[in-house]
């Protein structure tokens, strides 16, 4: 079973979005499907593309909530809409131990969608990150452990 995580920036153009679809649904297309596990957080953007492409693809999505209040704190209702039909579609919903969202339970979530992956999809522009715990640092910390990356980021992409 193929267990592939994504990481990746929330602020994509919409000219973006459906390059980033493409090139999912692309790479996926590659992969097992029959076995294919995607965990994403579900945060708008690149977790959310991935999370529709893995069951697009036939796959079992796992959704990896930051912490308890993540849906009433962090979750914009015009999100909302999509957020709730991945979260009823998926196999499985872990939550971090947190109560409270933050940026110690975005990296507590972090941790738990590194310690299921054997792949890292990262929807990154490769520039380094600007705070603690963003896209670039969830790339370094996978490559540390030796998990592979794979980087998708189509020409012609942008962030918002």
């Amino acid at each position: 079973m193929a267990t592939i995580a994504v990481t990746g920036h929330m602020n994509l153009t919409d000219s973006t979005v459906d390059k980033i679809r493409a090139a999912l649904a692309d790479l996926l297309a590659t992969r097992s499907t029959g076995d294919l596990v995607g965990v994403s957080c579900l945060a708008r953007g690149s977790d959310t593309l991935f999370a529709e492409a893995v069951l697009d693809a036939g796959g079992r999505l796992v959704v990896v909530l930051p912490s308890q209040d993540y849906r009433q704190a962090k979750v914009k209702p015009d999100h909302a809409e999509t957020f709730d039909r991945l979260v009823a579609a998926a196999a499985e919903v872990r939550t971090a131990p947190h109560a409270t969202a933050s940026r110690e339970a975005y990296e507590a979530a972090n941790e738990i969608v590194l310690g299921m992956a054997d792949e890292l999809v990262a929807v990154w522009d490769g520039v380094p990150s600007g705070g603690r715990g963003g896209t670039a640092d969830v790339v370094e910390s996978a490559r540390e452990r030796g998990i592979p990356v794979t980087v998708v980021w189509p020409e012609g992409a942008e962030r918002s």
